[in-house]
């Protein structure tokens, strides 16, 4: 298959002008395929060749302009189109199309619970050609008018409003959108509806999930609704689109996808069981990102993938910030702070960075590497800190004229950033070059020193070369009955690094840079303040400042300037007092996932995965009066996931509770078994039995990943297979075995499989293309086995084998980190 190389698309772009589609499915076919008849419109400019893209199972026939072309000249994905003379011209293409299992183009499901079957598109980047032939780039807008012909009992789903007669579904004809934006979800769908300003609104899901969602509706409605005012009351241009509807579909890789009309979600954002007011918050964040893609992204496009970031950043910060505003989650950025800006950090100190917005994309294969911590996490912090440079109000302003003057065709960086300096005197352009054009992240270090009569100074020395605005805290000790007790005396606004030194009075007993988190940046503590962060951490007034601070803990720790036992011991001492559920998680994960699994050797995990049992029970025992749920089930969650020995959790799964709570839902249960299957405190006939209770799709996943964890040579030998010497699993069932196969507990057990990783990897990605690849390169890595034979295979195959790129992508990533766990082990 050829990927589309920039060069190509700008070639297309100019001789081509596209108007319609026209696209009739056929989804009664069988389990296999489905028919797709396309018809597009479109002119040339000049006379030329050129061609149109597909990926069918079978191409039955190929005509241009009433003139039959040889479907044999089918070309990997392209069929050229030879001697097209200027003017108006159809394409006629008629095929079969096969159902994916792997989250691309139409993906098929059936719901174990029930036996319902569901399809839905993902037709991101290069998957629309797995549905129907097209002239797949994002600056070939058209309208695009679909009939879908379904079973029976099916419900439809489409950008636009859709209707029904004999067995067939006709959607409205869409505006001018991309190709990747074309959108179907069928299935006998629950569907929750209403309406909205005059237009109708739908939350749509599985039927066996219909009464989660019917529990949560008013609250995704009521999400949805404020965030729609919200951004009427941001932007000029209204809503583009004649209905907004979310289908929460299956097995789905993504959060969500952003199509006009109809945004599909993962549907695990149906909860079947407790989740935190945390969760709920990122699940309303999700719906706020999406929206937001409705302007930047679907009314205006990038022209080519090099600006991604103009969606996912834009819409990543527009989310955070617009959720705080309209709905009850008024604390969004201190979640962003703890759970994305850690990820955006992390990936601009691999090998594989980017700026935000790269110069050279070459071909879209490149392009989908590019969906990351970068363009999301680090964008949107240089949106936050843009507007904080900014105003608001000039930010706003910018945007405005950018939407009026690109609305339903395709922009580029240099057009929104020409917009944005429309709006205000400040040096636009500038700003763009520091924070978009380069990589990495500055580190900002403050230095205090004495003056007269007591009083200080303050200068930051500034590793990097960005400009920053930032707030300094200045923290003294509360001199109060109570004690304990961190007092803000004063933030002072710095500019850097045109703000030099500053008088800050008397020495503070903390100074914290990047107060507000405003800024992209890693910030270190003078010793002072480093010793009043140690042991008085937990007595900070603000959970968005204690972020700040647990993220500097955690960045000196992965740069191996605090030990990881150091951090264990600050957890331990603070998090029982944490009252932001964002954080304890956040810490807790990171403790667990990357202090006691990899910075830490084998000989000292034991006792750090005391600790952390040790300070999950102190957080159980803190919420015994069921005032912080969530918290308690934070707690529990991590103790289930850290316990050492068996005896206390297998007791909570016979008894069905949590000694005062919580009763065990499937989440609970499944997380129980799938850690006595890696303390060998379980077996297949318990699993089964579990599956019998739970026989939905999340059973299934938490079944596999308990097989897959059992330690057994079998059990693994059959878990191996499955994920790379077969090609039966789907996406999720693939991810979830991964999940359970490696375990640092048994570590010598699965060591002959670490050889065996890289080639078993690079087929399976060879076979099954980028979902399977970047599941494969993510979840089936031996991340435990930090070791200097891991990372010699690694960069062995990175050199002898040519993998595909995404996971090529990931296996660099992943050796980045094994190669800093060595160093953070070494000291």
């Amino acid at each position: 298959m050829s990927v589309l190389t920039r060069d190509e698309a700008q070639t297309r772009a100019e001789l081509l002008d596209v108007h319609h589609y026209t696209i009739e499915l056929d989804l009664t076919g069988g389990d296999d395929t489905f028919d797709s008849r396309t018809l597009i419109r479109f002119a040339a400019r000049v006379d030329g060749d050129t061609f149109v893209e597909l990926k069918p199972a079978e191409l039955r026939s190929v005509t241009l302009d009433g003139h039959p072309l040889d479907p044999e000249a089918l070309d990997g994905n392209r069929l050229t189109l030879p001697n097209l003379t200027a003017g108006e011209h159809e394409l006629h293409v008629d095929a079969a199309m096969r159902y994916s299992r792997t989250g691309e183009g139409m993906h098929r499901f059936t719901d174990p619970t029930d036996g319902e079957t569901y399809v839905y598109t993902q037709l991101f980047m290069e998957d629309v050609q797995r549905v129907f032939a097209a002239f797949d780039q994002p600056d070939l807008k058209a309208v695009f008018e679909l009939s879908v012909t379904a079973p029976q009992n099916w419900t439809v789903l489409a950008n636009g409003i859709t209707e029904q007669a004999d067995g067939v579904w006709t959607a409205a004809p869409t505006p001018l959108i991309s190709t990747y934006l074309v959108a179907v979800a069928a299935g006998p769908w629950h569907s929750v509806r209403t309406e909205h300003r005059g237009l109708p609104f739908g939350l749509h899901c599985r039927r066996s999930l219909a009464p989660y969602l019917d529990a949560d509706a008013d609250e995704l409605l009521d999400v949805t609704r404020a965030c729609f005012d919200r951004y009427h009351e941001k932007f000029d241009e209204p809503y583009p689109f004649d209905s907004y509807d979310q289908a929460f579909v299956p097995e789905f890789n993504a959060g969500a996808m952003e199509n006009p009309g109809l945004v599909t979600f993962r549907d695990e954002f149906v909860y079947r069981s407790a989740v935190t007011d945390t969760e709920r918050q990122t699940r309303a964040m999700v719906i706020a990102h999406e929206m937001a893609h409705m302007w930047f992204g679907d009314l205006v496009t990038l022209k080519w993938w090099d600006d991604i970031w103009l969606n996912e950043s834009f819409a990543e910060y527009m989310g955070y910030q617009t959720l705080t505003e309209a709905t009850r989650f008024s604390d969004t950025w201190t979640d962003f702070g703890v759970t994305r800006k850690s990820w955006g950090y992390d990936a601009d100190q691999r090998p594989s960075t980017h700026p935000v917005a790269p110069e050279a994309v070459d071909d879209t294969a490149s392009a989908l590497l590019n969906f990351d911590g970068i363009s999301y996490a680090k964008g949107a912090s240089a949106l936050r800190q843009l507007v904080a440079w900014l105003g608001e109000k000039d930010f706003l302003a910018g945007i405005n004229a950018h939407f009026a003057r690109h609305k339903y065709g395709n922009a580029t960086l240099a057009d929104f950033i020409d917009n944005l300096a429309g709006a205000t005197d400040r040096d636009v352009h500038a700003w763009a070059d520091a924070w978009l054009r380069t990589t990495g992240v500055d580190t900002l270090t403050p230095r205090i020193t004495p003056g007269e009569h007591g009083t200080c100074a303050l200068t930051v020395d500034r590793a990097g070369s960005r400009p920053h605005r930032i707030a300094a805290g200045l923290y003294d000790r509360d001199l109060g009955d109570d004690g304990g007790r961190l007092v803000l005396r004063e933030r002072l606004h710095l500019d850097l690094p045109h703000t030099e030194t500053h008088p800050i009075g008397k020495r503070p007993a903390l100074l914290l840079l990047n107060d507000g988190d405003l800024t992209y940046a890693k910030v270190r503590f003078d010793p002072e303040s480093f010793e009043t962060v140690r042991k008085e951490l937990s007595g900070l007034p603000e959970p968005l400042t204690r972020a700040v601070v647990w993220n500097a803990l955690r960045d000196a720790v992965r740069d191996g300037e605090l030990a990881p036992v150091a951090y264990l011991e600050t957890a331990r001492a603070h998090l029982p007092l944490e009252t932001d559920l964002a954080i304890v998680q956040g810490v807790l994960a990171f403790a667990a996932t990357y202090i006691a699994d990899r910075y830490l050797t084998p000989e000292e995990r034991p006792a750090a995965l005391a600790t952390l049992s040790e300070l999950c029970r102190d957080l159980i025992r803190r919420t015994e009066d069921g005032d912080n749920p969530g918290l308690r089930l934070i707690a529990v969650r991590h103790r289930i996931d850290v316990a050492a020995h068996p005896d206390t959790i297998a007791a909570w799964l016979a008894d069905g509770t949590v000694p005062g709570g919580p009763e065990l839902d499937p989440e609970l249960r499944w997380r129980v078994l799938a850690r006595l299957a890696v303390l060998g405190a379980t077996d297949e006939a318990a699993i089964a039995a579990e599956l019998e209770r739970d026989p939905s799709a999340t059973g299934q996943e938490g079944a596999a990943r308990c097989r897959a964890a059992l330690p057994d040579p079998e059990a693994k030998a059959r878990a191996w297979q499955a994920m790379f010497g077969s090609d039966d699993l789907s996406n999720y069932l693939f991810t979830a075995t991964a999940r359970g196969f490696w375990q640092p507990e048994q570590a010598e057990l699965v060591r002959e499989y670490v050889g065996r990783y890289y080639a078993d990897a690079v087929a399976v990605a060879d076979r099954r293309g980028p979902a399977i690849a970047d599941a494969a390169g993510r979840w089936a890595f031996p991340a435990h086995a930090v070791d200097a034979d891991t990372l010699r295979l690694g960069e062995e195959c990175l050199r002898a084998a040519d993998p595909i790129p995404a996971l090529r992508r990931k296996l660099v990533d992943q050796l980045d980190d094994l190669a800093r766990a060595l160093r953070v082990q070494g000291g």
